[in-house]
């Protein structure tokens, strides 16, 4: 770990209590994420519904973009944070509630992952503007890079051990996965007040369509969180990995927990050799190799059929995705006010979200049509287009030497 990293850990007491609470946090939703797959393809076998449940997932972040960020911009943001980790406990125990009184069916997931996706969407933007306050702005990078391998950490263990839980009722992943969440919004509440005075101007068209305007404006932030939607929504595989662990690999809910930690394997290792080696030159040429190799393994995945080899891709697409994560989200924070940083962060999240939760729909429905091998296949060879394609459409981004140049430094946002 890198000085800046370990200063982090030793000296920054609020940072320790945010990262634990990441690790909570993306731990129950990993959890949450395995039961509710398997659970789905058990229900139905149904590798559309895989997809809706993606869908479902992701339109809140369509629905509700404008005010998230507003609110991220208004209101104190670790309450927010806090009270969209409470809902997703409650979430967590109706499904405790629907399992063990036998009455989970098809609908009520997609309603449960409907709410599911409104809570991540207002805690998204309200814990990434939260982030900059908590450390001086000299440790920021390496503030985002532990911020990631907390979540990393966490998605490793928890799809392997939700997966493991599965094998004995869904009840010894929905219970857990609750007390989680109740631990993580703990932890937010303890976090002192030290952000930055928000902004309390009331709620406009003006307002909420800020972060979409400064986006706009910069160039080179508009081509980084673009080409992360594109890419990773046509490259994503994850919803499939039912049907592959149990049609294609022949393993059980163990083996797709394992499956689902591997891409956090490699982001995790990744995060360690950045920490100690951060990348301080040719970040556009990095990002952009990152995701052609996002690319070339979606591919290998795809044609695979032995477990151990598609693990191991991918733990390389995983790595490949931390670098450009890294690259990315440090690069729009370092650009970006910190009274627009929630609304900023909510359009970046919901460019995530779609290349995720938007992403798992397509697979769904690509495979729906073309059958899942060709549908994985299909999109690792669209991420490695787009990757050209965006090199050509912004080659500002592509030849970009540092997070901030020179000239940018004495302008950026104090």
């Amino acid at each position: 770990m890198s000085v800046h990293g370990k200063l982090l850990l030793r000296h920054q007491r609020p940072f320790i209590a945010f990262w634990l609470a990441r690790v909570c946090t993306a731990s129950g939703f990993q959890m949450l994420t395995v039961a509710i797959g398997w659970h789905m393809y058990q229900l139905t076998g149904n590798v559309l519904d895989l997809g809706l449940v993606g869908l479902a997932e992701f339109l809140p972040r369509v629905l509700f973009m404008l005010h998230t960020g507003h609110v991220a911009d208004r209101y104190d943001r670790r309450k927010i944070a806090a009270l969209c980790q409470a809902g997703q406990a409650l979430i967590a125990i109706a499904l405790v509630l629907g399992s063990s009184s036998g009455e989970v069916t098809r609908e009520l997931i997609f309603v449960l992952a409907f709410l599911l996706g409104s809570a991540r969407a207002f805690e998204m933007p309200a814990t990434q503007a939260l982030l900059p306050s908590l450390v001086p702005k000299a440790l920021f990078p390496a503030a985002v890079a532990a911020s990631a391998s907390a979540m990393q950490t966490a998605t490793i263990a928890a799809p392997a051990l939700g997966g493991f839980l599965y094998a004995f009722g869904s009840l010894w992943v929905y219970a857990p996965t609750a007390l989680l969440y109740v631990l993580a919004c703990s932890l937010m509440l303890s976090l002192p007040a030290r952000q930055t005075a928000l902004r309390k101007e009331r709620a406009s068209l003006h307002s909420l369509l800020a972060g979409i305007r400064y986006i706009r404006s910069r160039r080179d932030i508009f081509g980084a969180i673009s080409l992360d939607l594109f890419a990773v929504l046509l490259g994503g595989a994850t919803a499939l990995l039912p049907v592959f662990a149990k049609d294609i690999l022949l393993t059980g809910p163990w083996g797709l927990g394992l499956l689902r930690s591997a891409p956090a394997v490699g982001a995790l290792l990744m995060s360690f050799w950045l920490a100690r080696f951060p990348i301080d030159r040719q970040v556009g040429r990095i990002m952009f190799t990152a995701v052609a190799v996002f690319g070339v393994a979606t591919i290998a995945f795809g044609l695979s059929t032995s477990f151990w080899f598609s693990l191991a891709v991918l733990v390389i697409l995983g790595a490949a995705d931390m670098i450009s994560m890294v690259i990315r989200g440090a690069f729009v924070q370092l650009h970006t006010p910190d009274e627009m940083r929630g609304r900023v962060s909510a359009v970046n999240g919901l460019f995530i979200g779609a290349s995720n939760q938007l992403g798992e729909f397509e697979s769904g429905l690509t495979a729906h049509w073309f059958g899942t091998v060709p549908a994985v296949v299909l999109g690792g060879v669209g991420t490695l287009l787009v990757t050209g394609a965006w090199i050509k459409l912004f080659p500002s981004l592509a030849r970009r030497d540092q997070l901030q140049e020179p000239e940018e430094i004495a302008e950026a946002p104090r």
